[in-house]
């Protein structure tokens, strides 16, 4: 039930100042964000495909309001490519982009974000690796899908990602596995009516899982979004029925979240592949990831409470 309401906290300039301005605050988005700069993070790569893990990178930040803005976010990107491009890992190491950081909702901005994403997911390539559109609101959906198919016809192997929680999703899930797509499913961790998303658990786990059955029956890539056991058994069962080999799917889990977990799948020799966000903007990020769980939430008072 304090899901929705830390979702508009994310949104309010007022409790954003308050938590960043709270001393124990950057001890805990330490444990989702693990730096600030690509300098900070490239340790946190190096150590963690040491231990035989994947990552998908995110530069934070998204509510942007000016073309200089988009550019800017568009050459973060390319900095922390230059930088994935001396440790050649290729594929083991791939990006995920917030298509409103690139200019999504401002004045063309469908085209200005496609015009600012392609330069990164071209770049991706020419070090092996590709890049994942990630799914933001419901009312963004349709330009995100537009760009992820345009981006295909160069560079097939851009993925999306599916929300569980969304009505449309269903039928999105099956042109996607019909088309081949490397294809991210998570549950949702945006504030959606009614009228759009269903609102209860359990109506999502159902959801997941029927959206999961047809990616892994389908032609695509299904990277399976989630930390919750029963899924990831249900995701391992659903595999080996539809005769999945371990390289033709993946599991992901963010950063900081259950990461002994991350190190058992992948000593069973599952594709494991660690969502891993860093850069100064981690307020919007930081609050979905406490509106997504409540340890979360528990985890970030305890810590306010116990260094207060």
């Amino acid at each position: 039930m304090l899901g929705p309401v830390i979702l508009a906290a994310s949104r309010s300039d007022r409790m954003r100042r308050l938590i960043s301005a709270a001393p124990v605050t950057k001890q805990v988005v330490d444990r989702f964000i693990p730096g600030e700069t690509v300098a900070d993070v490239v340790p946190i790569v190096k150590d963690l495909t040491d231990k035989g893990l994947e990552l998908t990178m995110d530069v934070v930040g998204e509510d942007i309001t000016s073309p200089e803005q988009a550019t800017a976010a568009r050459d973060a990107y390319l900095a922390l490519i230059d930088h994935l491009a001396g440790l050649q890992l290729g594929e083991r190491v791939e990006m995920s982009v917030k298509l409103s950081m690139f200019g999504q909702a401002l004045e063309g901005g469908h085209e200005l974000a496609l015009a600012n994403v392609r330069p990164v997911v071209e770049a991706a390539a020419a070090i092996g690796t590709t890049v994942t559109l990630d799914a933001e609101d419901h009312t963004t959906l349709d330009s995100m899908f537009a760009i992820h198919e345009e981006l295909r016809k160069d560079f097939p192997g851009t993925g999306c990602v599916i929300q569980a929680y969304l009505f449309r999703t269903e039928a999105d899930a099956r042109r996607l596995a019909e088309s081949g797509s490397r294809v991210r499913l998570v549950k949702g961790a945006y504030k959606e009516p009614a009228e759009v998303a269903y609102q209860q658990k359990h109506e999502i786990d159902k959801a997941y899982v029927r959206i999961l059955k047809t990616l892994m029956e389908g032609e695509g890539y299904p990277m399976i979004g989630s930390h919750d056991p029963r899924l990831i058994a249900i995701a391992q069962e659903l595999a080996h029925k539809a005769g999945r080999k371990l390289d033709e799917y993946e599991f992901q889990m963010l950063y900081g979240i259950r990461s002994d977990e991350h190190l058992r799948l992948a000593a069973e020799g599952h594709r494991m592949r660690v969502y891993t966000a860093y850069g100064t903007d981690w307020y919007g990020y930081f609050m979905r990831r406490l509106a997504e769980k409540p340890a979360n939430l528990r985890f970030f008072v305890r810590s306010m409470v116990s260094k207060g």
